[in-house]
């Protein structure tokens, strides 16, 4: 209770975005505390009293009745996004030393001598995601903000040691978004609204080159400890290659078929201890698709574990044509909420 109190309180801070309104809900907080304490019940701690005021003041200005899991986590991360000795995460960060899947992708590799014939069903798969803050204070409305993110998911043949352990596929995913509160709260819900733009390539050449750039729309909405996002995306045509060898033009025309044009993401925060949740996309006319599952739980201190099963198409830029299962166990070093 004590921490969602607090977290309360400081949704005034940073939702607001500048010092000078932090200044004022301060300035708030200690007016009601100098009022509360006169009038109060004495049987009542400071610490309730606190409580009462802080409860007041997020009612007040925020005009909701209940911060979601969204919103939290928002507020921890404005708390040091200015502070030169955080980094702060932008999608989940975790280290998955043991994959294992149920037909990895050899037919993408054909052309490499060597390589697709000692790929090994077990892998190491890693992803690490941090965001940057572009700017401060209020943009366009009250707690929008613009940031720069970027994501790099790994695919590592940990465990073949025929081929030197290489690193199968990584892709690099750059981005800048915009997200901003949306004042409506269907079933009292707290809702928000993302616009981004994003490129995501696998860094490599000629006939294993993959990229796209999408821009995209992610609806938020939060209640409570759950959490769902629907971002649909348009994909920015390319010109034709000339050749499959071109350095230049589409590495990959027929993507959108395989990835579709939109995800659903679900999550859902258990007692602070345990987090569940799942990312689907589809394409209704190919009937092709994919679905991601995921599950944090405590382990010691501030390291937690992750289990994380997918099914479909596009777990990677290399794999986006190929339909394989996967199950991995690691360790999450960030959480989605």
């Amino acid at each position: 209770m004590k921490n969602l109190i607090l977290t309360a309180s400081l949704a005034l801070l940073l939702l607001s975005s500048s010092f000078s309104q932090a200044k004022t809900v301060e300035a708030l907080i200690q007016e009601c505390l100098f009022s509360a304490i006169k009038t109060a019940d004495k049987q009542k701690t400071l610490q309730e009293i606190e409580t009462l005021c802080e409860q007041e003041i997020v009612r007040k200005e925020l005009g909701t009745k209940q911060l979601g899991a969204i919103s939290e986590r928002i507020i921890k991360e404005r708390k040091s996004a200015f502070n030169p000795y955080v980094i702060t995460p932008h999608k989940m960060n975790y280290i998955l030393p043991a994959t294992l899947t149920d037909n990895i992708n050899q037919d993408a590799y054909s052309e490499v001598s060597g390589w697709s014939d000692n790929f090994k069903d077990v892998e190491a798969k890693f992803q690490l995601s941090i965001k940057v803050p572009l700017a401060t204070g209020d943009i366009f409305t009250r707690g929008d903000q613009f940031f720069f993110g970027f994501t790099l998911e790994s695919w590592w043949q940990l465990y073949a040691e025929a081929i030197s352990r290489p690193f199968r596929e990584t892709n690099y995913q750059p981005e800048f978004f915009y997200i901003t509160p949306l004042n409506w709260h269907p079933f009292d819900t707290n809702t928000g609204v993302i616009f981004g733009f994003e490129h995501q390539s696998n860094g490599r050449s000629q006939l294993l080159s993959r990229s796209w750039n999408r821009a995209y729309v992610n609806f938020l909405f939060e209640k409570n400890n759950f959490a769902l996002s629907f971002k649909p995306w348009f994909r920015i045509p390319e010109d034709e290659k000339e050749s499959s060898i071109s350095a230049t033009g589409d590495d990959n025309p027929n993507i959108h078929h395989y990835m579709g044009h939109f995800e659903l993401g679900l999550a859902y925060d258990l007692n602070d201890k345990y987090e569940l949740s799942m990312k689907l996309r589809q394409n209704f006319t190919k009937h092709h698709g994919a679905v991601e599952l995921g599950f944090t739980f405590p382990l010691w201190g501030k390291l937690r574990g992750y289990a994380q099963y997918f099914n479909g198409y596009g777990e990677s830029l290399i794999d986006y044509n190929h339909k394989q299962q996967r199950i991995g166990f690691g360790i999450a070093l960030t959480d989605i909420l």
